[in-house]
């Protein structure tokens, strides 16, 4: 290492680190000032790309000034360009600048999460931060009345917060049967409900669990994709009969998929009537609840027992940060606590909250820093603005979807995600449609000026674009229809 040192130490003296500091900031103020022009994606080979890195361990550090510009040149100047305004894959946001300074800061303290003594501040954000996303999307508590404080965990996103939700109804649901303790030995078995629609993540997270996802029920979907109502109730009636458990009901706060919202009143009627436990995936549409425009598409969301959040998608978060809320603080500390010694010897017991009495992980760095600094810096209101202008642009897009006749829309979008095809002159068949848009697809990721990869839809292959960035404007739309088309008509001979 070219720089030196302090003695036993792992530090620079402050000079070298005030100036390693602002060669650092020149790239992050680079990366943020040439974010429009940089290209969406990068279509380097495999081989090429493994070899930037492939070394062995290295015994002697190098020039930190020199390992900036190399990790300036082959990792940041390279990388999927999320920042920017071209990206449409997946639910990817953008984040913010002020999630940026948020990070640096809070890795610099590097406060663990697991204890409330470890940071103390933290701690008391990561509470105020998950009652202000509940207060954001209408969840709430109330005894005679008044509004009580809402529990919940931050975890690394979507799929990890739904785990999160499905753990607490398992271990609060069959409490009695002491599940924690002799498991799911001799139990018979517990069925879960969602529809066909429904995110991926609870197939993984009901392996995790043991239940099985034969025990899982699929139920079809209507034409919107939202749940078939009377297929639940008749399947939740066949299972009772059968002599099964039916035990959770998962509501859609928005599909991956096209982002269909589930009649949530109407299944919280349904999970209410069985007795059963009413979970709400809201990883990716939950935050729309906080527009007055859309309020009513989540009427029955805050009856829900359990509701999956993610920060880092419509909140425009920079990765990790999701959330699972549930109604009170006890019902995760039944779930998780676990009594150590070397964690039980606290100086005193005032009250205060350890976090990791109330979820898996022990510990955790603290992800709610950033966004309590964005809620301060931008205001609930600045979100919903964003919010709604994403949500406006996803229409445009909708509707120059539909308005050509060389494209062909397969969903109308309450959220953000919209599904088409390119179908040219609309005489191939549907088996050299779903040929020919792979293809698109494909040439899509090589040419690299819009990320836009694709889904399946009705057993057809669809390009799926999903708008949730705070920088994508209509003229950023207007260029994704254009490069398609231009792309499509190239391969289109």
């Amino acid at each position: 290492m070219t720089e030196t040192l302090q003695k036993n130490s792992l530090d620079f003296s402050p000079q070298v680190f005030s100036k390693l500091l602002q060669e650092a900031c020149e790239i992050t103020e680079n990366l943020y000032s040439e974010m429009e022009k940089r290209p969406a994606y990068q279509a380097f080979n495999l081989e090429e790309v493994k070899s930037w890195f492939d070394e062995d361990l290295p015994e002697q550090g190098m020039s930190f000034s020199n390992l900036l510009k190399y990790s300036n040149e082959k990792v940041l100047q390279t990388a999927t360009n999320n920042m920017g305004p071209h990206m449409y894959g997946y639910v990817m946001a953008g984040g913010t600048q002020v999630s940026s300074i948020a990070e640096l800061l809070s890795v610099t303290v590097n406060q663990n999460m697991g204890k409330w003594h470890l940071g103390p501040a933290m701690n008391e954000i990561e509470q105020r931060v998950i009652q202000w996303g509940a207060d954001f999307i209408g969840y709430r508590r109330d005894i005679d009345g008044v509004p009580e404080q809402i529990g919940g965990t931050l975890v690394s996103g979507g799929s990890a917060a739904n785990l999160t939700g499905l753990t607490v109804a398992r271990n609060v649901f069959f409490e009695k049967y002491k599940i924690r303790e002799t498991g799911l030995f001799g139990q018979k078995p517990f069925i879960v409900y969602g529809s066909n629609e429904t995110h991926g993540c609870v197939d993984k997270s009901l392996e995790l669990l043991g239940i099985g996802t034969n025990n899982y029920r699929k139920v079809q979907c209507n034409a919107d994709y939202t749940i078939d109502l009377d297929a639940l109730k008749k399947q939740i009636e066949q299972d009772k009969k059968d002599g099964l458990q039916p035990f959770c009901v998962i509501g859609n706060a928005g599909t991956v998929n096209t982002g269909a919202l589930d009649n949530l009143e109407a299944l919280a009627d349904i999970a209410q009537a069985h007795g059963l436990w009413f979970h709400v995936d809201g990883a990716y549409g939950g935050l729309v609840a906080s527009l007055d425009s859309h309020k009513h598409l989540y009427k029955g969301m805050e009856r829900a027992d359990s509701v999956a959040v993610d920060f880092h998608k419509w909140l425009y978060q920079p990765f990790e940060v999701g959330c699972c809320l549930v109604k009170n603080w006890d019902l995760l500390k039944k779930t998780y606590y676990k009594r150590a010694s070397y964690l039980s010897m606290d100086v005193k017991d005032d009250g205060r909250l350890d976090l990791n009495d109330h979820h898996f992980q022990l510990s955790r760095n603290a992800k709610a820093f950033k966004v309590w600094m964005s809620f301060k810096a931008y205001g609930a209101q600045a979100f919903r603005d964003m919010i709604q202008k994403d949500v406006d642009l996803t229409k445009y897009l909708a509707r120059c979807v539909d308005s050509a006749s060389d494209f062909k829309l397969f969903n109308e979008p309450e959220l953000s995600a919209v599904c088409f095809q390119y179908i040219g002159d609309g005489t191939k068949s549907v088996d050299e449609l779903n040929q020919l848009n792979q293809k698109i697809i494909h040439a899509l990721e090589e040419d690299g000026r819009v990320f836009i990869p694709g889904s399946q839809l009705l057993g057809q292959t669809v390009i799926r674009a999903c708008l949730i960035n705070h920088r994508k404007q209509k003229e950023h739309v207007d260029q994704l229809v254009d490069v398609i088309r231009e792309i499509a008509e190239s391969l289109d001979i």
